[in-house]
């Protein structure tokens, strides 16, 4: 004869699915929100980046992915063209140990660039973009904490991406408008006087 026993459902199961609801409920009410992809006020985009640039190569995706701006191998027919004035990595020692040795860095990551339209004229000044993070270093952790910096700089990156997209989108306000057409001459009006009985 067959033993038949209820299913039971383990303790904590009744538990997770109360607690997901209210993480995703707390989530949308704090308006967190997916990166969603870039919405640029231009068709096509020029970028002066080296072919093998990481920042050149993940931005273009980022752009690419919004489906409605191509980025172009050259200039010409391009509405916009994004020139970068410099791109550099640099590490500071923060602090020091005992011995004189560096025990914290500070890892910055800059981005000089401008943006031009198809006439040369200017969208958005030479801007100047400074990420920074800071990381500990243990000389008995060499390998671990090398990893932890490119890491770190992979992260920058992604942020810079992010940062110089949303200059991007933010030129939208700054695009000539059509000007106002001239509005009819209306007719002039008399004085408004009772007529004379």
């Amino acid at each position: 004869m067959l033993n038949r026993t209820p299913l039971r459902m383990p303790a904590d199961s009744w538990l997770r699915w109360p607690l997901i609801l209210i993480v995703t409920a707390m989530l949308c009410a704090c308006g967190f929100h997916l990166r969603s992809s870039a919405n640029l006020p231009f068709k096509s985009l020029y970028m002066t980046f080296a072919p093998t640039s990481p920042l050149g190569i993940e931005l273009k995706r980022n752009i690419l992915a919004s489906g409605n701006t191509q980025v172009l191998p050259t200039a010409e027919g391009a509405e916009a063209i994004l020139q970068v004035l410099g791109e550099s990595q640099e590490k500071v020692i923060l602090t020091t140990n005992s011995s004189g040795r560096a025990s914290e860095y500070m890892l910055y990551y800059r981005l000089t660039f401008s943006v031009t339209d198809a006439e040369k004229k200017e969208l958005l000044p030479a801007t100047l973009i400074t990420l920074k993070r800071d990381i500990s270093y243990n000389s008995s952790q060499e390998l671990s904490k090398g990893a932890e910096e490119v890491l770190l700089y992979r992260d920058m990156r992604s942020d810079m991406v992010q940062q110089v997209l949303r200059r991007l989108a933010a030129l939208k306000t700054a695009q000539p408008t059509e000007p106002d057409q001239p509005a009819a001459a209306t007719p002039a009006t008399a004085p408004d006087t009772a007529p004379v009985k």
